[in-house]
Order: structure tokens, then C-alpha cells, then sequence
């Protein structure tokens, strides 16, 4: 019973909790928060806003508006169509402002020669000249009956058979009066081949692929002299080679064509080959001369030379011999022990101005093995050097030679146009300018270069807003004159720049 009563109590006390947490809820006020007025600070007085109207965007060049449209008409032109065009506009600033193409790279003939140049002209110093020396191979108090003349190339292209008369007259008038050896020509100055590895079969035994050793006189070339016979069909009669090409038997298979046909005669020769073959045709209507190329340079300046000493009352006991012939014999090749005589070639920029003037592939390449020797890298790589460090980028490039006559090369019109900006504003700039073509009074100048389906043109023009620079390319074409229609339509957009 007690605990009946116990649980009774209990009971009763929650009860009256839970009664009391009632009444508590429900006596509870809530007060709402106080209502704040939030006072909102007036906009602040703003100036109207004008009227303003867009400024119109400048007008575009009429020069750039003017090749756009040429390069949009010459890309529906039947005449062009399958062609390979590119052209590239720089503007003063060095910015691109027309770009047809331009990143595409081709084959640039010998528009190169200005990569060359240019790099020449900056790196060796417009003032640089090659040397050639002459010595004996003993002392001249030294006994010894034998003493060789050596005649030592240092890749001068521009060494001649006058300059040989010139020397074998003071040589003479000091009294010098006989050589008791031989008259050695050593050209190993150039290490390797005579001729580039790329150069055509076709290309190398005519005067235009001239080899290129330490040792050159005349360019390495010699004029062959043929007489056509009676009538169309007939063999021709070679009749020589001016100056004497010593060592060499010609093989003569040329037959007489048409007259006014021109001529049709290819020259086929190799290093140091004993034969050269003359094939093609000579028109009827007189003699035609045609240049070749020298295929021992050494022997041939060796030779010329003691012609030129005999001729001057000068004795010379042995043969005219070149340091390769020696080698293959397993002879030494003689030094100079005692110097004679330093000749010097004209400056370098007298030298560039003539490769722009006349695009000879000789002289290039001695310019572009001149760079690598002097460096001691290959040249191609001093050429790309030169201009990475110049903040010039090279793109498309493959130079397997200085010249362009290699068809391996290739270059795109952007890096061709660019060159012509960056060499213009460099350190040799202005006289970079003035060694090339000019036409337009000066307006326009320019490097062409053309071979079978090729033709390009680089340069710069000048106008009262600056100086642009250019590159027009074009490969693979079967209209020539649809690519000099286009060439004459360029030029004539560009030579309106500036104004008159």
C-alpha cells in the first residue's frame, strides 16, 4: 500500500509540472523589435551625359587595300591556278600589314643571295677583304734549287688574270728572274667539295654553277667558243676554250639548229674531271660563245700564273700543279717559307653590291663559306645565329647553300620580308639599301631571283611615312607571263606608298 501511495505522489508532482510549463508558454509576451527608419541619401547631381558620337576607324593604306585586291584577283586567275603565291608587306614598324600566304615557305632562287648579304655585311664588316699570297717554299738564301712558288687562296672571288700581270711585272722590275721549282696552286682555305652537294648535274659545268675554292681566278670560268656547221642537223666545230683550261679533254656531241634558236648548249663537267662534255645546240648564223665552268680551280690558277710570269721574262723550271694532284699522288704539299706578296680583294661591300648587281652564285658562295669558316660552325647555322640573335626568327628556312641555286632551299615570303626590315634598320643598314637593284628613281629596291617555275622579289620601298619592306613569291606556275603581269602589278601598288 505504500508503495501504491509513493507512485500516487509522483504522479501527482509531474502533473503538476507539465501544468505549470503550460501556462507559463502561454502567458509569455512577444515584443516586436523596434521599428527603425532607414534615411537614404539623395543620388548625387550628375553632369548630363553628351552626345557622344563613335570615332570613325582610320581609313585603310590604298597600298594594302590595292594588293589585297591583286592577290584576291590572282587567286581565281585560270592562268595561276595550281600556283604557289606568296606575299608578305611589312610596314616602318616591322609589323605585318599584308600577308598572302606568307607563312608557306618555297623555293626562293636568288633572292636568298640577300640572306647572305645581309648576314655578311653584318657579321665580317662592310670593310672586309679576302687575301691571296704568294711565297717560295724556302727562303731565298737558303740553297735549295727545288724552291716551290705557292700561290695561297684565301677565298677571294674576285682574284683575276690581270692581277697575275700586275704581279708578275713588279716581281720582274724587282728582279726576281726564274722560279727553279713548280708553281703550286693551293685553294684548301675552303675545306670540301668544289660544288654543292644540292647543285644539278645540269648546273655544274656551266659558268653559272662555277666552283668555289679557296683558291678562284676569274670565277672559276672560261668561255667555250663553238662554229656551226652548213646547215640545221650538222655538227658543230668546237674551236676552244678562252682562257686555256689545262688537263681537260672536251667531248663534243653539239649539232647546229635554226638560226635565231639561241643557244641550246649545256656544259657538263665534275670536280677535278678530266673530261667535259659539250652537248646541245648552236644556232646557224656565226660563232657562239658559251660560259663554262672550271673543274680544277688550283691547277687553273696555278697554270695562268706561270703563263703570267714567262710572259714577263720570268724562267720557271717546273709545271704549274694544284694541291690536289699532289695529294692523290701522296706528294706533300709545299708552304710558304717566305712571303712574297699579300693581294687583297676589293671590300666586302664592293662585293655585295656586285652579287645584288649581277646575282653570281660564285661570289655568294664564297661570302656564305667565308661566314662558316670564320665562325667555325656551318654557315647555315651562323646565317639562322645571327638574326635569333638579332630577334628575327627564321621560319620555313632550309639553306643548303648561300646562293639559292640549289632547288633544296627553301624560305617563307614572312622571313624573306622581315629579313629586308630587320637588315635595313641594323648597323649596316643603309649601305645594305643602296647595294641593291633600284627602280622607280630609287624608290623601289629590290632582289630578284628566277629559275625553271620559280620566281621571287624582295626588297624594300621608300615613301614620306617610312620604309616597307617586301617578299613576292611564286613556284610551280606554268604561265610566265601571268606571274610578271602579277610582279609589274605589285610593283606598281607599292611604288604608291607615301605618296608622291
Amino acid at each position: 500500500m505504500v508503495k501504491n501511495i509513493v507512485i500516487g505522489a509522483l504522479a501527482l508532482a509531474l502533473a503538476v509540472s507539465l501544468a505549470f510549463q503550460i501556462l507559463k508558454r502561454q502567458t509569455t509576451v512577444e515584443l516586436a523589435p523596434p521599428e527603425i527608419e532607414v534615411v537614404k541619401p539623395a543620388p548625387p547631381e550628375l553632369d548630363p551625359v553628351p552626345d557622344l558620337q563613335p570615332e570613325p576607324p582610320p581609313a585603310p593604306d590604298p597600298v594594302v587595300v590595292s594588293l589585297k585586291a591583286i592577290f584576291d584577283a590572282a587567286a581565281t586567275d585560270p592562268a595561276l591556278a595550281g600556283a604557289a603565291i606568296g606575299f608578305c608587306l611589312v610596314g616602318p614598324d616591322g609589323k605585318i600589314l599584308v600577308d598572302h600566304q606568307a607563312g608557306v615557305a618555297q623555293i626562293p632562287a636568288s633572292s636568298l643571295k640577300t640572306l647572305t648579304t645581309a648576314t655578311a655585311l653584318e657579321v665580317l664588316g662592310p670593310d672586309f677583304k679576302f687575301e691571296t699570297r704568294l711565297g717560295i717554299s724556302a727562303p731565298a738564301n737558303v740553297a735549295k734549287p727545288e724552291a716551290d712558288l705557292v700561290l695561297l687562296g684565301g677565298g677571294d672571288p674576285m682574284l683575276s688574270i690581270a692581277d697575275f700581270e700586275e704581279w708578275a711585272k713588279g716581281l720582274a722590275e724587282a728582279g726576281v728572274k726564274s722560279i727553279p721549282g713548280r708553281v703550286v696552286g693551293d685553294g684548301r682555305f675552303f675545306a670540301g667539295s668544289i660544288f654543292v652537294d644540292f647543285w644539278n648535274w645540269g648546273d655544274i659545268g656551266n659558268g653559272y654553277g662555277s666552283p668555289v675554292s679557296g683558291l678562284n681566278l676569274g670565277h672559276n670560268r672560261f668561255t667555250a667558243v663553238f662554229e656551226p656547221g652548213e646547215k640545221e642537223g650538222d655538227p658543230t666545230r668546237f674551236l676552244g676554250a678562252m682562257p686555256d683550261v689545262p688537263g681537260v679533254s672536251w667531248w663534243n656531241e653539239t649539232t647546229t639548229a635554226a638560226e635565231g634558236s639561241g643557244d641550246g648548249i649545256v656544259i657538263h663537267g665534275g670536280e677535278r674531271t678530266a673530261v667535259m662534255f659539250l652537248r646541245g645546240t648552236a644556232p646557224l648564223g656565226g660563232t657562239l660563245e658559251v660560259v663554262g665552268a672550271v673543274p680544277d680551280p688550283e691547277r687553273f690558277a696555278a697554270h695562268h700564273l706561270r703563263e703570267a710570269l714567262l710572259a714577263a721574262g720570268i724562267v720557271i723550271s717546273g709545271e704549274a700543279v694544284g694541291a690536289g694532284e699532289l695529294f692523290l699522288k701522296g706528294e706533300a704539299v709545299p708552304v710558304i717559307a717566305e712571303e712574297l706578296l699579300v693581294h687583297q680583294s676589293p671590300p666586302l661591300l664592293d662585293i655585295v653590291t656586285s652579287i645584288h648587281d649581277t646575282s653570281d652564285n660564285h661570289e655568294t658562295e664564297c661570302l656564305y663559306r667565308m661566314l662558316g669558316l670564320q665562325a667555325g660552325l656551318p654557315s647555315d647555322e651562323v646565317v639562322r645565329r645571327h638574326w635569333r640573335q638579332r630577334g628575327l626568327e627564321l621560319g620555313g628556312l632550309r639553306m643548303v647553300d648561300g646562293s639559292g641555286l640549289a632547288r633544296a632551299d627553301h624560305i617563307t615570303p614572312a622571313s624573306l620580308a622581315l629579313l629586308q626590315h630587320f637588315a635595313a634598320t641594323g648597323p649596316t643598314g643603309e649601305v645594305y639599301v643602296k647595294s641593291l637593284l633600284e627602280v622607280g628613281e630609287g624608290k623601289i629596291r629590290f632582289k630578284a631571283g628566277a629559275m625553271s617555275a620559280v620566281r621571287s622579289y624582295t626588297g624594300l620601298v621608300e615613301g614620306k611615312e617610312g620604309r616597307l619592306a617586301f617578299a613576292l613569291m611564286a613556284n610551280h606556275y606554268a604561265d610566265g607571263d601571268a606571274v610578271r603581269a602579277l610582279q609589274v602589278a605589285v610593283f606598281d601598288a607599292l611604288a604608291a606608298w607615301g605618296g608622291e
